[in-house]
């Protein structure tokens, strides 16, 4: 699944109920397709490709990893156990992506 397909899966897989009042942007970098970022605003989502210059978080994976968490095939906590994910910045922010999109 090629990342323009993913960011609008996410947008239509957007719970805005589990979004009250946060404002985070998730980065997410792939090794072997393009960068993209995820901005909530409270119940507000918008996904743009490239890097953004300050995210909360910034997630590191390959596109065949990120397929599998947003099919819901792959949970991001094990994928991160198990090193096909990398990590950086609100670590605890990434664990809520489960609850924020209802994928798979």
């Amino acid at each position: 699944m090629a990342v323009a397909e993913i960011m609008a899966q996410m947008q239509t897989a957007f719970v805005a109920e589990e979004a009250e009042g946060l404002q985070a942007t998730f980065q997410f970098c792939i090794s072997d397709d393009e960068d993209f970022y995820v901005t909530i605003d409270d119940a507000n989502c918008s996904s743009s490709l490239g890097n953004h210059e300050d995210p909360e978080i910034t997630m590191t994976m390959d596109s065949e990893t990120l397929s599998e968490i947003v099919s819901g095939e792959l949970d991001g906590m094990a994928a991160f156990m198990g090193g096909r994910l990398q990590a950086e910045g609100d670590v605890m922010l990434g664990t809520r992506l489960g609850q924020l999109f209802e994928m798979g």
